[in-house]
């Protein structure tokens, strides 16, 4: 096919690549060592290349020949020829855990730069157009935090937004706000720019012990939207788990009779909206798009009724007939969040707030609280992106992998929120990945663009390959084949070529 010629720059993506080391195996998929991949465009041309993350996790691991550092999943022990004073100490040095740097989940930029993320507190510079990796950055050294989402959000200023949870500190467990600017005061230019990071504001955790875990959240013109669901981590079962010889994994639990609460801070005031919103319990990963409409916030979510989706991605579940054999106990479901924020106060108990046109409702409480219900927009779609250029807007469109009741993707889509049309792009044997959409640059439409996504092939005969559609029609404009064994990845950025001048500068 033709590429459009437009089209200059690098797709970077990143997701977990290796998984055995020496005789030891991770347990699960997403504990696999970061391998980074880049499509670059130029003229009418794409180059492929690959690259280890060569984080301290990979390189103690592969010095060792076995995986000497713990992941989410798996639990790792050092050397066991070790004297018993030493083992003692290492028990104990474990408590609040050293976590890992092996950043596998995400692309961030800040500034010129970029970053391999996940979930952890320390991310690794990473060079978007060799793939080197560069210096690591702890978090902890500039805001208490132990755990940070892999999914920040980006202001029109280019500030970074990010969360994060700091495990009882000063004897309280919150979620933190926090902010990146883009770049340092010219008086100041070999300081980081996360000298200058600051907090927004912090929630504090309904629960010391047990803190929400959270992998994205929403953000508006004016509000921040962070959901506390009742999938938690018990911070007791995690600082034992290594003397106990599990895995922090096994340490999240999912209460199904609790409440889901909604949080939203004011940018401006860097408060929390007093009324208290909740709905039911739900366990979710990604955070769609929000935005604010006749004093309503609108958020769009994935969401599944247990925590099913983690355990499918056990290694000792990824077997042969994995697609057949694997069936998910919660079907994703893409559900509408309509929540009034300014109300009539008098407004009857039991009587419906919600003003705009929307099957979603919020109910008003004895208590005062509000109960909400959604409004179901689609089922069975995940690795949801939009055209970024509308975030925290209202929108159209929702590009995602199609999943039904595997966990494997099969398609590619294209929603429309307004008319509920889906249109599809699927092949046999195909797995596609995260779609990302990347705007043409006279774009006058919400999907004047195109949408990248690596395709993995099920059938080892066939190889891999980028696909190219036309965000409109959502017909194929090219594929540029890999020869060599392609990884199934987790999320990526598509970093514009002028965005990338400043590197090689």
């Amino acid at each position: 096919g033709q590429l459009p010629t437009w089209l200059q720059g690098i797709l970077l993506r990143n997701g977990p690549g290796m998984h055995t080391i020496g005789d030891t195996k991770y347990n699960h998929w997403f504990d696999g060592l970061a391998l980074l991949h880049s499509f670059t465009f130029k003229n009418g041309e794409v180059y492929y290349r690959s690259k280890y993350l060569r984080s301290d996790t990979y390189n103690y691991n592969i010095e060792a020949k076995r995986i000497v550092v713990s992941e989410f999943g798996t639990m790792a022990y050092p050397d066991p020829c070790k004297n018993i004073f030493a083992k003692a100490f290492s028990y104990l040095s474990h408590t609040i855990p050293e976590f890992t740097d092996n950043c596998l989940i995400n692309i961030m930029k800040t500034g010129d730069d970029f970053y391999a993320v996940s979930e952890t507190n320390f991310i690794r510079k990473i060079n978007p157009e060799t793939l080197e990796t560069l210096e690591k950055v702890d978090y902890s050294k500039y805001i208490a935090v132990n755990l940070a989402t892999s999914h920040p959000h980006y202001d029109s200023a280019g500030n970074i937004l990010n969360m994060g949870t700091s495990i009882a500190d000063k004897g309280k467990t919150k979620y933190i706000l926090f902010k990146i600017p883009p770049s340092v005061p010219e008086k100041e230019k070999k300081k980081s720019c996360f000298k200058h990071l600051e907090v927004v504001c912090s929630i504090p955790s309904r629960s010391l012990l047990h803190p929400s875990y959270y992998h994205s959240f929403g953000i508006t013109e004016n509000y921040i939207v962070f959901i506390e669901q009742p999938f938690r981590l018990d911070i007791v079962k995690m600082a034992t788990a290594y003397i106990r010889g599990v895995s922090w994994a096994s340490c999240l639990s999912y209460q199904k009779e609790d409440k889901t609460w909604f949080h939203f801070i004011d940018k401006k005031t860097k408060k929390e909206v007093s009324t208290k919103f909740y709905t039911d319990a739900m366990v979710l990963f990604h955070h769609i798009n929000a935005y604010e409409e006749d004093s309503h916030i609108i958020f769009d979510i994935i969401a599944y009724k247990d925590n099913g989706l983690y355990d499918m991605f056990y290694l000792k579940n990824l077997h042969n007939d994995f697609e057949e054999n694997s069936k998910l106990t919660s079907m994703p479901t893409c559900k509408r969040f309509v929540v009034p924020l300014q109300y009539d106060k008098d407004a009857e108990v039991g009587s419906n707030l919600v003003t705009l046109p929307s099957t979603a409702t919020a109910v008003k409480e004895k208590d005062g609280s509000i109960y909400c219900q959604p409004e179901i927009l689609c089922e069975g779609i995940e690795l949801p992106r939009i055209n970024y250029d509308y975030n925290g807007k209202k929108y159209k469109y929702i590009f995602a992998t199609a999943v039904q009741w595997s966990p494997v993707p099969t398609k590619i889509v294209k929603f429309n929120i307004q008319t509920k049309e889906m249109l599809h792009w699927g092949e046999d044997c195909c797995w596609p990945s995260e779609p990302v959409f990347v705007p043409s640059p006279d774009a006058r439409e919400e999907d004047d663009g195109i949408v990248l996504t690596c395709i993995v092939m099920s059938d080892p005969k066939k190889a891999p390959f980028l696909l190219v559609l036309d965000a409109k029609t959502f017909k194929e404009l090219g594929r540029a084949t890999v020869d060599v064994e392609m990884h199934l990845d987790l999320h990526g950025v598509f970093v514009p070529e002028k965005d990338l001048k400043a590197e090689t500068e």
